[in-house]
């Protein structure tokens, strides 16, 4: 009977401990992280929201399994946060978390080491976490790993995704890296968009990829946009050498003398504009800014109504010259007949307004004015116009 006894709280205590699943700690990320640097651990966080199905399955149906609850308590530092609420919302914006679930395996510096979404079923949620748990990511940082010559191509990826804001150079080496090992395989799409974003000159390692797989390349976009990406890589060092970062202007000549030899007179002076209308109105130089949009805007057709709506905007504040106002015009035109917006018909009433056409600028206006109130925006910009027309 005893016997008996002790077989059924042996099996009841089981019950009970894998009933327990995951040990989740419930405090600061700080005090975790700092827990699993003293611990030599791996943090384990699973970044939920409070409405998400797939996260209540993972909960209800994957954390309790004995099998999986044994190897995160015994080898994580194990959290929690709904992505929505207190500190959550720090860390979601912190890791870029969109979806949900995401799992993030962090060191104690608070370095993501890997990174996965979405409802898994046992094993895949065993091996990502295996994957993760291996000792050099406990007790190093991804940029020691990455000076001792880690070559791993989920890490490279992360090292990536990781630095490519706060730390550009270091991403850029992590890329190059990752490119190299990958020169003998095809690119997919987003490795392309990866390799151009980590491209700034011809210089670059990744340029010389990017030319190699020319004719893999324009399976994934045309020529002419490939072209048009070849012209930007070259010119783009050229652009920052001829720009004074104090006065934020650029000396043409300089660009010039070095930009046409390698791309043309066309195409240099194109590029140059571009970069003027990029550059000069942050730096407060509307005279400027006014002469490079209208050669670069000069055929309309080829741009964007939104992009157009933008210099329109900027002419609608900064410039007077009746002429380039008949321009801005015709940009804002393009964006209203596209769509009308509380934004787009504002732009366009302040244009007629200083042009002197006042009942068109009343029209745009009052246009303006019910459209910011019908979608629960501020009206108080064309409220303004309008009392300044009466």
């Amino acid at each position: 009977m005893k016997k008996l006894f002790l077989l059924i709280l042996i099996s009841y205590s089981i019950t009970v401990l894998a009933q327990q699943g995951i040990n989740f700690q419930n405090t600061s990320l700080k005090d975790i992280l700092a827990k699993a640097k003293a611990e030599k651990k791996l943090v384990f966080l699973d970044a939920f929201a409070a409405w998400c199905g797939p996260c209540k399955m993972m909960e209800k149906n994957i954390f309790p399994l004995p099998a999986v609850s044994e190897y995160y308590n015994a080898n994580f530092i194990n959290a929690r946060f709904d992505m929505e609420k207190g500190e959550g919302r720090e860390i979601a914006m912190k890791y870029g978390v969109r979806s949900y679930p995401t799992f993030l395996f962090l060191n104690g510096d608070g370095e993501v080491v890997l990174k996965n979404y979405g409802y898994m079923g046992e094993q895949d949620f065993l091996t990502i976490a295996q994957e993760a748990n291996q000792p050099k990511y406990r007790t190093s940082s991804n940029k020691e790993l990455f000076e001792k010559g880690e070559s791993n191509p989920e890490f490279l990826l992360n090292m990536m995704s990781l630095y490519a804001q706060s730390d550009y150079e270091l991403a850029k080496k992590a890329s190059e890296r990752y490119f190299e090992a990958k020169s003998n395989q095809p690119l997919t799409k987003d490795e392309l968009g990866m390799l151009l974003y980590f491209i700034k000159s011809p210089s670059d390692p990744n340029y010389q990829i990017f030319v190699a797989k020319k004719p893999e390349i324009t399976k994934l976009m045309s020529e002419d946009i490939y072209n048009q990406f070849d012209t930007n890589i070259k010119i783009t060092k050229i652009l920052e050498n001829a720009l004074d970062q104090k006065t934020g202007t650029i000396n043409d000549d300089e660009f010039f003398k070095n930009a046409i030899p390698l791309v043309g007179k066309t195409e240099a002076e194109i590029a140059l504009n571009r970069m003027k209308v990029i550059i000069y109105p942050n730096s407060g130089k509307f005279a400027e800014y006014e002469k490079a949009a209208l050669s670069y805007y000069q055929n309309a057709e080829n741009f964007d109504s939104e992009e157009l709506l933008k210099a329109a905007w900027i002419f609608s504040e900064f410039i007077t010259t009746p002429s380039s106002l008949k321009k801005a015009e015709e940009w804002a035109e393009k964006s209203v007949m596209k769509s009308e917006t509380a934004e787009n018909t504002f732009i366009l009433a302040k244009i007629y307004s200083k042009t002197g056409k006042k009942d068109q600028a009343k029209t745009y206006a009052e246009i303006s004015k019910n459209l910011a109130k019908a979608q629960g925006k501020d009206d108080k910009l064309a409220t303004q116009l309008l009392e300044s027309l009466k």
